[in-house]
């Protein structure tokens, strides 16, 4: 009760809750202001048309894709409170429409892609700030050490130091929209840029100006955060807390705006125009909060990157990776494998590409393509579970036109940069691809027997004392998913392979459902006190140690007398020594025998590359420590191969024959 009462509490909104919330998930889009006008100006002469141009799109950018796409559509498309894109997906397969998938681990490979290259982009942003006293200054060591320290330090966890991720932030945010404010109020003209009509004029007649939506969109690259990211604070603290971020970078924006006028018919020659506003005596503190800005949004990514790849395993479609849990905070989880990944990565952009102007070419890219499949998977949630066909088609002309534009302007950065990026989604988009191809290629091919035709086999084998006993309780992980049928595998392992005699067997299957957080589970009495089909139901971000959770359905059999717990041997059991268990643990492998196609031969040669990198399964369940059995079944993912063989007649069969010939005519 105390538990279910917190996590009502986390989604109240309260003022702890925003301020929790700048901390979390505005990271990202707020440390924009960094960098968006001196890539909208680039090595452009400055003009009214530019800015005033570029300020109007930044404007409606934000209203149209941040406020009302995630702000509005996607934070009311929540899964039981969370958010993102499987959680998204969750809400959607149950319609049984195969597709929806692809647009799940397509975003799923851009979100991670797009961790490389934030954290790179955002510090060295932030650092570069220190050039304009000092040209020469060496900014990318200190980017690269930052870097390291901030991966270095996600094993201990992050509790101590984000309960300070909020304060910075909202300090952060006044700091940006003061000294736009200040500016702002020195040209008040600007502001005549809420027209729409500076935008189109921007883009239709502005030499090159369709192609600057690519530099216009960096303002909207955290936007995907909120929606993500739901789950930590609620929709009510994210909707308020954003009336005051969006003030205050409109008030920054509009302010470099008004700064950038001044110098009509220059070009900027190196100069920030973020930094360009803020007084000289205030610059050095302006590059250190500007530096925890972009290390809070790193952060934010980075457990972020965590979370997705963690909900990835559950559904299997990334390979098993070890998970940490560093502190008691709900939900912080940490994946060395990842970590290591994402630092490497992220080390490896900044030698590539030296300082964040460079890097501009490979930021955006991806999370445009992102930002489709999640309208992709909105407009087919507001068709099926919400039935609004009106809303629907709104929302797909108007974002994948908008989306579509900005996609088409940014595949320009694909030679400067975006190919990197593009490269990155495309490894962990065929990772995924594979692993689910796999997947079905296994399902299609299990074979299911009826459980009844077996129970007197069991009952019988039970009963033999001619066969060594393997264990008292034997514990088997199935694919199927009821009690009437059972994987023929299984059978296999059972009877044939090597006739298994034990007390008691355990069929379990786990299952991963659609709610994020559920822990469940059925048992089915196969064979009273002697064999049990066990059902858990676990939702995608749920904790799935099956040792921990097996222990617990024991305990609360023993507990209604429908098992004993107490060893079966009787020199054990007057010591009441607890009964011993062993797992089998069944691998499938694609039988040599077999027909198969050239593209699922190379489906399964990548799965079994992948799999070498990846955790074993009982390793994947936690149950390294207990008494677990390996074993190989074959299984016929194609035609049985056809051979043909003829017998040949040896010397003494031809005697035979010639002398039965003979004595025929006689």
């Amino acid at each position: 009760m105390e538990e279910e009462s917190k996590k009502i509490s986390k989604y109240e909104l309260t003022a702890a809750g925003v301020l929790i919330s700048l901390g979390i998930i505005y990271g990202d889009i707020g440390t924009s202001p960094l960098y968006v006008f001196r890539s909208i100006v680039g090595t452009s002469v400055i003009s009214e048309e530019l800015v005033l141009g570029g300020a109007s799109c930044v404007f409606w950018t934000l209203t149209l894709i941040t406020t009302t796409k995630y702000i509005y559509l996607a934070l009311n498309a929540d899964n039981k409170g969370e958010g993102g894109i499987f959680a998204l997906y969750a809400l959607v397969r149950k319609f049984k429409a195969g597709w929806v998938i692809f647009p799940a681990i397509i975003g799923c490979a851009t979100i991670i892609a797009d961790g490389v290259i934030t954290p790179s982009f955002s510090i060295s942003a932030a650092i570069e700030g220190l050039t304009i006293d000092y040209p020469n200054f060496p900014t990318m060591p200190i980017v690269i050490g930052i870097l390291i320290l901030i991966f270095f330090f996600q094993q201990f966890g992050t509790n101590v130091v984000g309960n300070t991720f909020g304060p910075i932030m909202f300090t952060w945010f006044i700091f940006i929209g003061y000294f736009g404010g200040v500016q702002l109020v020195q040209n008040p003209s600007v502001l005549k840029a809420i027209n729409p009509v500076y935008a189109w004029n921007l883009l239709t007649q502005h030499p090159g100006g369709f192609w600057l939506l690519s530099a216009v969109f960096l303002c909207t690259t955290g936007a995907e955060a909120l929606y993500s990211d739901l789950g930590h604070t609620g929709k009510g603290n994210i909707r308020v807390g954003w009336i005051f971020v969006k003030v205050c970078l409109l008030l920054n924006y509009f302010g470099q705006a008004a700064w950038l006028l001044s110098l009509n018919g220059q070009a900027l020659n190196g100069r920030l125009p973020f930094y360009s506003i803020i007084p000289e005596p205030l610059l050095i503190f302006a590059v250190i909060i500007a530096t925890a800005a972009a290390i809070i949004a790193s952060q934010a990514l980075i457990s972020g990157t965590f979370t997705l790849v963690n909900e990835a395993m559950k559904l299997k479609l990334w390979p098993s990776l070890r998970v940490r849990y560093p502190s008691q905070m709900k939900g912080q989880i940490y994946i060395p494998a990842i970590n290591w990944l994402l630092l490497a990565g992220t080390i490896l952009v900044v030698l590539r590409f030296g300082r964040s102007e460079n890097m501009e070419g490979a930021y955006g890219l991806a999370i445009t393509v992102d930002m489709l499949m999640t309208t992709t998977l909105l407009v087919y949630y507001f068709t099926t579970v919400k039935k609004s066909k009106f809303r629907s088609s709104v929302l797909a002309m108007l974002f994948f036109t908008l989306e579509g534009m900005f996609l088409i302007s940014n595949l320009d950065k694909f030679a400067h940069g975006g190919s990197f990026t593009f490269a990155i989604a495309t490894i962990f988009f065929i990772l995924m691809f594979i692993l689910l191809k796999a997947r079905r290629l296994r399902d299609r091919h299990t074979e299911f027997v009826d459980l009844k035709h077996y129970v007197p086999l069991i009952q019988d084998l039970q009963a033999d004392t001619t066969i060594p006993k393997e264990a008292t309780n034997l514990v088997f992980m199935a694919v199927a998913d009821s009690k009437r049928y059972i994987d023929s595998n299984i059978i296999y392992s059972i009877f044939k392979k090597r006739p298994k005699r034990a007390d008691v067997y355990w069929f379990i299957h786990v299952d991963t459902v659609d709610s994020p957080y559920t822990s469940k589970y059925s048992v089915d009495t196969i064979i009273p006190r002697k064999c049990f089909f066990v059902r858990i139901k676990l939702g995608f971000k749920a904790d799935h140690r099956v040792n921990l959770l097996f222990a617990r359905i024991l305990h609360d059999m023993a507990e209604n007398a429908e098992i004993d717990l107490v060893s079966h041997y009787d020199s054990l059991r007057k010591h009441s020594m607890p009964a011993d268990f062993k797992f089998i643990m069944l691998h499938s492998l694609a039988s040599v025998d077999s027909e198969i196609s050239t593209f699922d031969n190379l489906i399964i040669q990548g799965y079994r590359f992948i799999k070498k990198f990846s955790l074993t399964t009982e390793e994947m369940y936690g149950l390294e420590l207990a008494n677990v059995e390996v074993e190989t079944v074959p299984i016929m993912v194609g035609p049985v191969a056809k051979v043909r063989i003829k017998r040949e007649k040896d010397e003494v069969a031809r005697q035979k024959e010639l002398k039965y010939d003979s004595f025929r005519e006689t």
